[in-house]
């Protein structure tokens, strides 16, 4: 554990409440999108089978089991609870262009093949893209409120600070995780464009909208 991690580890669960908070306050998920929410689960879920014969510290399982609830509740609340205020019509990506790509590459660049680590390695390559559908939403509808800009900063810069966290133990440990630091690297950049435009707009407070 670093300070990186941990301010990494923070970012993300912000990101979490972040989201959950605005759904259930406003008794709606217009913007967000079920489907990048679905493959959140199938990443946690994926990534988190160990959480069940593997201990590694309170911390670890705790923040498993977080993410693994919190994800399977966000995608309850859009599905369920509050569907009727779901737009389906603008969450339209094919998430199969993403799905299958990653199973391939999972099968081809791996540690090793045993289950849990193809499935940890499938969880990673799938993280990396599973926002796609939700920047798809927000570029095809123009615009996004300001508080889906926050949860999807907070994932970005969970992302970054990860970055930096890999860094760290590469000369702090001289550890390096190929796999993870390129498809986290990846998923840094997706978030590039919506970086620049929610440091400029969000933040002097003017209207966020993505170019469609």
């Amino acid at each position: 554990m670093n300070i990186f991690r941990l301010a990494g580890d923070i970012c993300h669960l912000a990101a979490i409440a972040v989201l959950l908070a605005k759904i259930w306050k406003t008794r709606s998920c217009a913007g967000i999108s079920g489907k990048s929410q679905i493959l959140f689960a199938l990443v946690y879920t994926t990534r988190y089978v160990d959480l069940f014969f593997s201990f590694v510290s309170v911390y670890n399982s705790l923040m498993k089991a977080v993410f693994l609830i919190a994800s399977f509740a966000t995608v309850y609340l859009i599905y369920f609870k509050f569907k009727a205020t779901y737009d389906f019509n603008h969450d339209t990506f094919r998430v199969e262009f993403l799905l299958i790509p990653c199973l391939i590459l999972s099968l081809i660049i791996t540690h090793s093949y045993e289950i849990v680590e193809l499935l940890w390695t499938f969880s990673i390559y799938l993280e990396a893209v599973a926002i796609l559908p939700q920047l798809f939403m927000v570029s095809k509808t123009g615009e996004a409120e300001t508080i889906t800009s926050h949860y999807l900063f907070a994932l970005g810069a969970y992302r970054a600070l990860y970055i930096a966290n890999w860094i760290w133990r590469f000369y702090a440990e001289s550890f390096v995780d190929g796999i993870a630091v390129v498809a986290g690297i990846v998923q840094t950049i997706l978030y590039a464009d919506f970086f620049y435009l929610y440091i400029t707009k969000v933040l002097k407070g003017k209207e966020f909208r993505l170019p469609a």
